[in-house]
């Protein structure tokens, strides 16, 4: 089984990415949170400098594309093949509202017609082999149905399918029972990808699915980086790596950020997902969320790595 990082917006940039594949790896491939081109440009600086591959060396990188117009899919794709990228990836998964109201991410699952058509014109056009993050539709899991119709007729590179509607966003349990469903029909190869927390999790999940090539996750990484480790090998989460993770994390953020304010957001925001890892420590979170510069933040922070031990419930 492969495991991919499921890109998440503002925390899975590069400097998490480099960080997380230093100190624990075991990922087959990263993908970058979305690069959203338009009319007037392929992606931003913070888009581009997210994909250069000086930022990403050692690891297999799958730059993700949102968009519902062929025109823009296909130029930021040839700047990301000129960048040395043989793979993109679509997301018709994200179920932000303000990405649905715009018709993109799982708001384009609502128009199967015109993501035909859609798909249509990036495979015509685009050199590079294309992969699908989708969720299963709009409102019903029965929409499901149609928009595997569609995906059967193009040679996808690879569909994840994340098992939710885009009205769930993380709610509910993931309908396996769909998921099910495109392993008995779908002419693509597909990776699983919804609500992996722990092995336990993982063993659930992928039991009985035959033709699952990958599992991707991303909360659950988010919670306990080690988790591909503990998976694979039932190996503990280790609290002095996980230090030196968030340290690294830390400093780089602290070197590319304007000041104290934007570095405290991002690790305030990586906390909300690792604090999981740690037993009994909400006090030390109170400290952490309370802390309006860095040196107050430091210092929650070492109480926090020293005081409390890793919940092991958790990180296996």
């Amino acid at each position: 089984m492969l495991f991919y990082f499921a890109p998440m917006e503002g925390i899975t940039g590069y400097i998490y990415r480099n960080a997380h594949a230093r100190y624990f790896g075991g990922i087959d491939k990263y993908f970058t949170p979305f690069i959203m081109p338009n009319q007037n440009r392929c992606m931003n600086t913070k888009e581009l400098n997210d994909v250069l591959p000086e930022h990403n060396k050692g690891m297999e990188i799958v730059p993700q594309i949102l968009t519902n117009k062929a025109e823009d899919f296909i130029n930021a794709a040839e700047k990301l093949k000129e960048l040395g990228y043989s793979e993109v990836n679509l997301n018709l998964g994200c179920p932000s509202r303000t990405v649905v109201s715009k018709g993109k991410g799982a708001g384009f699952l609502e128009y199967p017609d015109r993501l035909e058509r859609f798909l249509n014109s990036i495979f015509e056009s685009s050199g590079l082999k294309i992969s699908v993050k989708t969720r299963l539709g709009m409102y019903e899991p029965e929409e499901f149905n149609r928009l595997l119709e569609i995906f059967n007729k193009f040679p996808l590179s690879e569909l994840i399918i994340h098992p939710r509607v885009q009205t769930d966003y993380y709610k509910n349990k993931p309908v396996l029972e769909s998921y099910r469903k495109a392993e008995e029909s779908s002419e693509n190869i597909l990776c699983y990808n919804g609500d992996v927390f722990t092995r336990q999790d993982y063993e659930a999940a992928v039991s009985g699915f035959t033709r699952t090539n990958a599992v991707m996750m991303g909360r659950g990484l988010l919670r306990n980086p080690n988790l591909v480790h503990n998976i694979r090998q039932g190996a503990q989460t280790d609290k002095k790596i996980l230090k030196a993770f968030h340290d690294e994390i830390y400093e780089g953020y602290r070197e590319i950020l304007p000041g104290e304010k934007p570095v405290l957001f991002k690790m305030k925001e990586l906390w909300t997902y690792m604090l999981v890892s740690f037993s009994d420590a909400e006090k030390c979170w109170k400290k952490i969320k309370k802390a309006d510069r860095l040196t107050a933040y430091e210092l929650a922070v070492t109480e926090l790595f020293a005081e409390k031990d890793i919940d092991k419930s958790k990180c296996i």
